[in-house]
């Protein structure tokens, strides 16, 4: 793949000193090798998957085959019986709380009187080899009274639909459309409005162009490559410790304690190696079935997803349908938006209250719209459980949004980038919140430099890899078309609507064999997106040291909050900056009182106290055999939940913006598309390490195409049928194009370094960029991903 240089900015980010920025090496700003790199590419890095210990057992989770029934009976004498199996559980061994769940406590540790999906599970088994728990766990005998599934979220929020979380033999009394966001009623998880300004403007103004239009898009899996997984290990006086791959530790400890009963003193974690996330490990999956075998067989018990099953154990993306109405005058001011959305969110609520509050809130992409009327619902179904992806609830909209704008731009003539840019949110305008978008906003520049980057030359079609279908020689270039699409889009970064979002670090400072030596201990949780050497990064750049351990991830700090939202270099990043400050400032108090110096006068750089440039001591003559440690629970400025009639107020702390322009070939015949370039431009605020940027933009950008060409869980009755990646699709090397990428730093004054999130924003406008390209070159009004042949040729 191929990328241009981040670009140069015009604004410079502030926080730490130029002086120290300038002269550590492996700082803020640049690029140094991750702590974790060579153990993963070597194969020695341990994943989860990887944890061994002696005289462990094996946990094994028995599902439901069915989608939606009453449970009458479970028989689990056989499988007890069977030789080196030490437990076999089902909900009555839950000592505490029945029921857990992210945001609403609604989701059984295990099935109750009621399986609601596919794949819930039922019971659990523990035996001294996974090949004799399996077959255990075949032997439980459950017996079901088979209900009618609840699949569409539309016919979910109906009157006559049964209330899948209430009276099972089918409640009609009519649905409240007005309940409270996050106290669920009927099928209904939440409803959220936006109403601004007066709706008839321009209804009947012959002036005023109308588009309507219909979208879909398909349920996408995370599709991380390690497998859930954990070890569970029981600490002999009731308590457990639990080595698990999970995004936040401290609120599955939080869910872990509520089942088990226990205090948190009793119910400690530890990240174990993570083969990747992407909001799937947002959720508790084997984490407390692992606990419970653990504590109720006394001895280590290690649960392990094969991927079918890993399929069935983690939530997806919502599935989304959309209707859209967008009016403009002739010369292409938007005059008003109506949205519709409905969110499929399957068997329980995980983070679809917070998904529909993005997909309502953002869901009109980065525009000034003056008059909005914005609905969006997120609904039980007997699907498989939604929650948290990457992009969450923003790429839903952005699909339907960006070929609005496309359908529109053709209505009135217009160049569909010019009307964009006509269009474009900016420092001070308004977003659909009523908040003021007030740090960069740089909408119009993204989308004109993305314009002016050079379009990429036709491919040779003797050579038949460039074509569409590859070397299956389907075509040899008769029938294939290029298309060129652009998308723009943003995303809020860190957590919204009143959440009290923050982190905790700790950050200790000691000269070991001579040498200064600094700790950070957070647990913020490490997937796979660089936070390790982040934090490294900050360390040495405001300490001035070169050496920076990462402590292990656990419980026995403060909450770091989730690995989601973009947010762990913004809250964490500035955790770890103030935390680092504060060890400066003493270090510096200290060695004024050794030199007889004022304060202000010292500086801490490579280990030693300077002055104007002077070395007047080192570190060790100042601290001895002490150490300098402190610990800082860092918020980012607070934000409000919106009013629930209006929509309006200061619901997220910052936005990210990116746009992408795709270029596809795609062959109008057979239906087939090769996308040959996907170029990106997005403002970061600030690279911390540019390196890590720009492999996050390009990770973003291939889900995005991903979803919007191949990637769909296939859910038939509310069954999946394609638990497998045989037949889950997802980019391999040869799907990923070149992806030149330009990277502005607009500095965010009110966060740390001036940073802005990076890792979600591309996956929101890559994908629509996408279909828009497929759109241009085929001319059919696609309106559903991921596209499929049969949509491009119409068979």
């Amino acid at each position: 793949m191929t990328e241009a240089p981040p670009s140069t900015a015009p604004r410079t980010p502030t926080g730490a000193p130029d002086a120290l920025r300038d002269n550590t090496i492996g700082g803020v700003g640049e690029s140094p090798t991750r702590p974790d790199a060579t153990l993963k590419v070597t194969g020695e890095f341990a994943y989860a998957s990887d944890l061994w210990m002696d005289d462990m057992l094996w946990g094994v989770t028995l599902r439901s085959p069915h989608p939606y029934a009453r449970i009458t009976g479970i028989e689990i004498g056989e499988a007890l019986a069977t030789a080196g199996v030490f437990a076999v559980l089902t909900h009555e061994d839950v000592p505490g709380d029945k029921t857990y769940g992210l945001e609403v406590a609604d989701q059984p540790v295990l099935a109750i009187d009621v399986v609601r999906y596919q794949s819930e599970p039922v019971a659990l088994v523990a035996a001294d080899h996974p090949e004799v728990a399996r077959q255990a766990a075949k032997k439980i005998v459950v017996h079901y009274d088979v209900l009618e599934p609840v699949t569409d979220a539309r016919t979910a929020l109906g009157h006559a639909a049964p209330h899948l979380h209430g009276d099972l033999a089918g409640d009609v009394t009519e649905l409240s459309r007005e309940a409270a966001p996050l106290h669920p009623q009927g099928n209904l998880v939440r409803h959220l409005k936006i109403r601004v300004g007066d709706m008839e403007t321009g209804a009947d103004d012959p002036d005023v162009v109308t588009v309507v239009g219909d979208y879909e898009v398909g349920m996408q899996d995370q599709a991380f490559l390690g497998p859930e997984s954990g070890l569970a290990v029981p600490d002999g006086v009731g308590g457990v410790d639990l080595y698990v791959a999970t995004q936040w530790l401290h609120v599955d400890q939080r869910q872990i304690c509520t089942a088990l009963g226990l205090r948190p003193d009793q119910v400690r974690l530890s990240l174990a190696g993570v083969g990747g996330a992407f909001g799937g490990r947002e959720d508790l999956s084997m984490h407390v079935h692992g606990c419970l075998l653990a504590l109720h067989t006394d001895k280590p018990v290690k649960m392990v997803y094969n991927r079918e099953e890993s399929f069935f154990g983690h939530v997806h993306r919502h599935p989304a349908s959309m209707r859209y109405e967008h009016r403009a005058t002739r010369d292409g001011k938007l005059v008003s938006v109506r949205a519709e959305i409905y969110l499929d969110g399957g068997a329980y609520a995980s983070s679809t209250p917070a998904v529909v509050g993005n997909a309502g809130t953002m869901g009109l992409g980065p525009y000034v719209v003056p008059n909005i009327h914005v609905d969006c619902y997120g609904a039980y179904t007997n699907n498989p459980p939604c929650g948290a992806m990457r992009g969450f609830g923003s790429v839903q909209t952005a699909f339907a949004v960006e070929a609005q704008m496309d359908e529109l731009a053709d209505a009135l003539g217009l160049d569909r980038v010019d009307l964009r840019i006509a269009n474009a949110m900016e420092e001070g305008s308004p977003a659909p919140t009523g908040q003021i978008i007030d740090s960069a906003a740089p909408v119009a520049e993204l989308l004109d430099r993305l314009r002016a980057m050079p379009l990429p030359q036709d491919l040779d079609p003797s050579d038949l890899r460039h074509l569409p279908g590859g070397v299956s020689n389907t075509t040899h270039g008769e029938g294939v078309r290029r298309g060129v699409g652009y998308a723009v889009a943003y995303k809020n970064v860190a957590f919204s609507e009143g959440f009290d979002d923050y982190s905790t670090a700790r950050v200790r400072l000691e000269v070991v064999a001579g040498s200064p030596h600094a700790t950070v201990h957070t647990a913020a949780a490490e997937v796979g997106q660089g936070l390790v050497t982040v934090e490294q990064q900050i360390v040495r750049t405001e300490l001035g040291v070169d050496t920076v351990v990462i402590h292990p991830k656990d419980t026995q700090v403060g909450s770091g909050g989730s690995t989601s939202a973009s947010r762990q270099t913004y809250v964490t990043g500035g955790a770890v900056q103030a935390a680092s400050q504060r060890v400066r400032g003493l270090v510096l108090e200290r060695a004024a009182q050794y030199l007889e110096r004022p304060v202000d006068e010292l500086r801490l750089d490579n280990g030693m106290i300077t002055a104007a440039g002077v070395v007047l001591a080192s570190l060790a003559d100042v601290l001895g055999a002490d150490a300098i440690e402190e610990t800082v629970e860092w918020r980012h400025r607070t934000t409000e939940p919106i009013d629930p009639e209006t929509g309006q107020g200061f619901a997220h702390v910052q936005y990210a913006f990116a746009a992408h322009r795709a270029v596809v070939d795609v062959d109008v015949d057979l239906g087939l598309v090769k996308v040959v370039e996907l170029a990106c431009t997005q403002d970061v605020g600030k690279a911390i390490n540019p390196d890590a940027v720009v492999g996050q933009i390009q990770g973003g950008s291939t889900q995005g195409l991903g979803l919007a060409l191949m990637e769909e869980i296939q859910i038939s009755a509310g069954k999946i049928r394609n638990p497998s990646f045989t037949d889950y699709l997802i980019p391999t090397i040869l799907d990923v194009p070149p992806m030149p990428i330009e990277v502005l730093e607009y500095a965010d004054p009110n966060a740390p370094y001036g940073v802005r999130g990076v890792g979600e924003a591309p996956t929101i406008s890559s994908g629509p960029a996408v279909l828009a390209a497929i759109r241009q070159a085929c001319g059919v009004d696609l309106n559903r991903v991921p596209v499929r042949p049969e949509h491009i040729t119409g068979t």
